[in-house]
C-alpha cells in the first residue's frame, strides 16, 4: 500500500477547474516571514470545468432518479423496506419518534416500537420537511437521488487533490473522469433500483469526510465524520479507520493539529459504535443480538471473540465460505481494476467488507442490494489517490497510470451498464407485470384512513393514506385484505400459502370485493374470530424470518 503521507502533502495546482460549489482548500495564512515564499493565489475556474461539473451532478441526479422512479412505475420496490423508511420518515415529518408498523407488526415488535431500536439512523430526520412539501414515498426517492449527486463535485475535488502535481489540463481530465465513474457508479444505481435506504446520506458524508482530510481542513472533516456517524450503528468503524489513516498522514507532514484530530477520530468512532450498539439501541427497544449473522464464529460477539483468539484461521475459513463470498469480493474489487489495494484509504472499506464475508446471512452477499453504495466512496477515493502516486512517480512515462486508469474506467462503466443502465434500454422495465399492476388497482379500492393487510409490493403505495402492514403468515385482522394469488410475494414461503390465507380470510368473515388478474381485494364484514389471528403486544418477542433458500447463491440474483 502507498505512502499514508502522499497526499496530504500535496497543494492543489493552480489553475487547476473547479465544479460548482467546489473551490479548492487554501492552505493556512502563512506567518509574515514566509509570505514572500508563498506561491501566488490559485486562479480563477475554468468555465468549461464548472460546465462539466453541474452536468455531471446533473446526470448523476437523473439517472438515479430515473432508475429509482422506473422501479416504482415498474412496481419493483416494496414494503420492505420504502415502505418501511416512508413510515419512518413521515413519523419524524409530523414530529414523532420513526415508527413503521408494517416493519414492527411482521417482526412482532412491541406496539410503539421506534426504528431507533432497530438501527441507528438519525440522519433520516433531515428529510423530514420534505414531507411537509410532498407527502409521497417517492419524495424519498428525489432525496436518494440528490443527495447522491452532491458527491460528484466531492469526487472532483479528490481527483485533483490526487492530482495536484499533474498539468492543469491533466488534472482536469482526471476530475471529469473521477465525477462520471462516479455518477454512473454501478453501486448507486443498485441502490437506486431498490428504492431507498440511510446509504443515500453515508454516500455524501463519507465523501465530503474524505476530501477535507485531503485538503488539511481536520475541523471539517470532524464534523463530517461525526454525521456520518448517525447514519448507521457501524459507521463509527469507517470513521475509526479513517482517523488512523489521517493521523498517520498528518504526522508524516508535521501537522500537529491533523495528527491529534485523526487520534481522536480513531478513538472516538470505534467507542460511538460501541455505546450505540450496547446501549442505545437497546435503551430504544432493541432485543439484544437481534441482528448478531455471525453464528460460524461464536453466539454472542464474546463468544466469537474467544473462539477467534484461539483459532485466528476460523477468520480465513468462514470468509471464503461458500465461494461466493470470494466472487463478492473480487466483483467489488475487480470492478475498479484493484486499484483500492493501493491507497491506505482502503483500509476504510475493510470493516464494511468484514462485515459481510463474515456474516451467516445470504442478503449480504450478493452485489444486487445497497450495502455496495457504502462502500463506493471509499474505493473510488482509494482508487484516484493510487492513480496520482502512480502518475506522479512514473518519471516522465504516464503510461502505467494511463493503462490501469482505463482498465478502472472500462470495468466501471461495464458493470454499471449490466446492473443499471441497461434498464433504460429495455421497454419491459418501464411497465409492472400483469400481477403487479391489478394490485396497484385493487389498492386504489382500499378507503382512505383504513387498515390494510397488503402485499409487499403494493404496500408502498397505501402507507400515505392508510395505516398498512404487511400480508404475512399470520393474520392481523385489518379491514381490508389485497394479495396476490399468483407468484409468490414476501414473505410466504410459497404460492399455495398465499392461496390458502386467502381461503381462510374468506371462510372467517370477510368478503371478495375485487379478483383480477392474480390479485384479490377483500373486505372484512362480519367480526368473527380467525384462527391463528394474532398482533404484537407489549410483550412480544421480536422474530426474524428465515431467508429463502435460494438468496445468496448468485451475485447477481435479484
Amino acid at each position: 500500500m502507498g505512502d499514508m503521507s502522499t497526499q496530504a502533502s500535496e497543494r492543489p495546482q493552480e489553475g487547476a477547474g473547479e465544479g460548482p460549489g467546489e473551490r479548492l482548500a487554501v492552505a493556512p495564512r502563512p506567518r509574515a516571514a514566509d509570505r514572500a515564499q508563498t506561491p501566488a493565489p490559485s486562479a480563477p475556474p475554468a468555465p468549461s470545468s464548472w460546465r462539466s461539473g453541474t452536468a455531471l451532478t446533473l446526470l448523476c441526479f437523473l439517472v438515479c432518479c430515473g432508475i429509482g422512479l422506473q422501479s416504482w412505475t415498474a412496481m419493483r420496490l416494496t414494503g420492505f423496506d420504502l415502505g418501511i423508511f416512508d413510515q419512518a420518515v413521515r413519523a419524524y415529518a409530523h414530529f414523532e419518534l420513526p415508527r413503521s408498523p408494517i416493519k414492527n407488526v411482521h417482526h412482532e415488535f412491541p406496539p410503539g416500537f421506534s426504528l431507533l431500536g432497530d438501527h441507528f439512523t438519525p440522519a433520516l430526520a433531515l428529510l423530514a420537511p420534505l414531507y411537509w412539501l410532498w407527502d409521497d414515498p417517492r419524495v424519498l426517492l428525489l432525496a436518494q437521488a440528490a443527495l447522491f449527486a452532491v458527491g460528484v463535485p466531492a469526487v472532483r475535488r479528490i481527483a485533483r487533490h490526487s492530482f495536484a502535481d499533474a498539468p492543469p489540463r491533466t488534472a482536469r481530465r482526471a476530475a471529469d473522469l473521477a465525477g462520471l465513474v462516479y455518477a454512473l457508479g454501478w453501486p448507486l444505481l443498485n441502490s437506486a433500483y431498490n428504492g431507498f435506504h440511510e446509504v443515500a446520506f453515508a454516500v455524501p458524508f463519507t465523501l465530503l469526510m474524505l476530501e477535507r482530510g485531503l485538503a488539511r481542513r481536520y475541523a471539517a472533516a470532524a464534523c463530517w465524520a461525526a454525521l456520518l456517524c448517525t447514519t448507521k450503528e457501524d459507521m463509527g468503524l469507517v470513521v475509526g479507520a479513517f482517523g488512523l489513516v489521517l493521523a498517520v498522514r498528518a504526522h508524516r507532514a508535521g501537522h500537529r493539529h491533523g495528527r491529534a484530530t485523526g487520534l481522536a477520530l480513531a478513538l472516538a468512532g470505534p467507542l460511538v459504535s460501541v455505546a450505540v450498539i450496547t446501549w442505545f439501541l437497546p435503551a430504544m427497544g432493541g432485543p439484544e443480538g437481534y441482528y448478531w449473522s455471525y453464528g460460524s464464529l461464536g453466539a454472542d460477539p464474546r463468544a466469537a471473540l474467544a473462539h477467534v483468539l484461539a483459532e485466528p484461521w476460523v477468520l480465513f475459513q468462514v470468509a471464503v465460505t461458500p465461494g461466493v463470498k470470494v466472487a463478492m469480493t473480487a466483483w467489488i474489487l475487480g470492478s475498479l481494476a484493484l486499484l483500492p489495494l493501493g491507497s491506505p484509504t482502503f483500509l476504510l472499506a475493510v470493516p464494511l467488507l468484514a462485515e459481510r464475508v463474515l456474516s451467516d446471512n445470504p442478503n449480504h452477499w450478493p452485489v444486487i442490494n445497497h450495502y455496495d453504495a457504502f462502500l463506493w466512496p471509499i474505493l473510488l477515493t482509494a482508487a484516484l489517490e493510487t492513480l496520482g502516486r502512480m502518475h506522479r512517480t512514473s518519471y516522465g512515462r504516464r503510461a502505467p497510470a494511463l493503462w490501469w486508469g482505463s482498465a478502472g474506467i472500462a470495468l466501471a462503466t461495464a458493470a454499471s451498464f449490466g446492473l443499471g443502465l441497461v434498464l433504460f434500454f429495455q421497454p419491459g422495465a418501464w411497465r409492472p407485470p400483469t400481477d403487479r399492476a391489478a394490485l396497484a388497482a385493487a389498492a386504489e379500492l382500499v378507503p382512505d384512513g383504513a387498515t390494510v393487510e397488503a402485499d409487499n409490493v403494493v404496500a408502498p403505495r397505501l402507507t400515505a393514506r392508510t395505516r398498512v402492514v404487511l400480508a404475512d403468515a399470520t393474520p392481523r385482522g385489518a379491514d381490508w385484505v389485497v394479495l396476490r394469488v399468483s407468484g409468490r410475494t414476501f414473505p410466504f414461503a410459497s404460492l399455495d400459502e398465499q392461496r390458502r390465507r386467502v381461503e381462510l380470510l374468506l371462510a372467517h368473515g370477510y368478503t371478495k370485493v375485487r379478483e383480477r388478474d392474480g390479485a384479490v381485494l377483500l373486505h372484512r364484514t362480519r367480526r368473527v374470530p380467525i384462527p391463528g389471528m394474532r398482533l404484537p403486544g407489549p410483550d412480544s418477542t421480536p422474530i426474524r424470518e428465515a431467508v429463502p433458500t435460494d438468496v445468496g447463491t448468485s451475485l447477481f440474483l435479484r
